[in-house]
């Protein structure tokens, strides 16, 4: 195992630096941070040349990149170009509340996809599954941000001008440290992201289940006489959250992204919020060390993933 660990890891560095490559190119085509300044009364060529050389903008793209690479291997993200703030403490000063949201609501979406997906699979074409599954594919189309707007527009408007008890939104002024206001605060972007995710997982996994309950060693155990939940919790339900533990690891990753839609609409001072609000400027030091992160943790838990494999299904080996 230790021997395929080291293989990937080598692998791992390679495709990060693809990554890296592909997306410091795509963010200096995207949008250009000089625009700000062609119109600005009082500022000539010559300042603007000026401004190009500080940020180091007048460079060849490929010297800017090894530059930038070289860096980020230090430690050093650099500077962001309008807060002038090193990288690292903006992304220090987003991650915590971006994981402490994030890591919520994927508890949330684990537990009960895990749940109604079983239930909608063992109850087949009953009348509980068809319940489970329009709720699944009313979640599951409809856009987050209509979610979001109005869960908004209910728990927290509508509440508030009956004079009910009402849930706050990110409009609201609070302090992150204060853990009641930090709770309160969470329950409508969590409860906005566990609609859309559990109505993908719990189809994805009833799907999953019902595979395996079709499979020759089902059929085999159930004919020997063993009883429904030890079918279910021994042998099949193992089996079936293979592919489901491949999905959570490829989206825990971008848990450190942020969920853009949902930060932005709640006015969450998460990750994705600080990605939207400075890829709007062109501030590529911090576009880019937000995917250096993300892109990072997707590589290294697809690692995890595979390892986690031999854990749940010990007929699976690495070599």
């Amino acid at each position: 195992m230790w021997t395929y660990i080291s293989r990937r890891l080598i692998q791992a560095l390679f495709i990060l630096l693809i990554i890296t490559g592909v997306c410091f190119l795509l963010t200096h085509f995207s949008a250009d941070p000089m625009s700000q300044y062609a119109n600005k009364q009082g500022m000539t060529a010559a300042d603007r040349a000026a401004i190009a050389h500080s940020l180091g903008l007048d460079q060849p793209l490929p010297v800017q990149y090894v530059k930038w690479l070289w860096l980020a291997l230090h430690g050093n993200l650099g500077d962001s170009f309008f807060s002038r703030q090193p990288v690292l403490t903006l992304i220090e000063q987003r991650l915590p509340l971006t994981v402490i949201l994030m890591s919520t609501s994927e508890v949330f979406i684990i537990i009960i996809s895990l749940i109604l997906g079983t239930v909608s699979a063992v109850k087949q074409y009953s009348a509980l599954d068809n319940i489970i599954t329009s709720f699944s594919f009313i979640g599951y189309s409809m856009p987050i941000f209509f979610i979001a707007f109005g869960l908004m527009q209910i728990f927290a408007v509508q509440f508030k001008a009956w004079g009910l008890p009402y849930l706050p939104t990110g409009a609201d002024i609070w302090d992150p440290k204060n853990i009641g206001a930090l709770a309160r605060h969470m329950v409508l972007p969590v409860t906005c992201l566990v609609i859309i995710q559990v109505a993908g997982y719990s189809r994805f996994l009833r799907s999953s289940i019902l595979e395996v309950l079709s499979l020759d060693y089902i059929r085999t155990a159930r004919a020997k006489g063993l009883s429904a939940r030890t079918m279910l919790f021994k042998h099949a339900l193992r089996n079936a959250t293979l592919p489901f533990i491949t999905i959570i690891g490829l989206d825990i990753p971008f848990l450190l992204g942020g969920a853009l839609v949902t930060e932005s609409i709640f006015a969450w001072p998460g990750m994705g919020r600080l990605f939207w609000e400075y890829a709007q400027r062109g501030d590529f030091p911090v576009v880019n060390g937000v995917l250096l992160l993300t892109g990072s943790a997707v590589v290294f838990f697809t690692i995890i993933v595979d390892v986690l494999y031999t854990f749940v299904d010990p007929r699976i080996r690495l070599s």
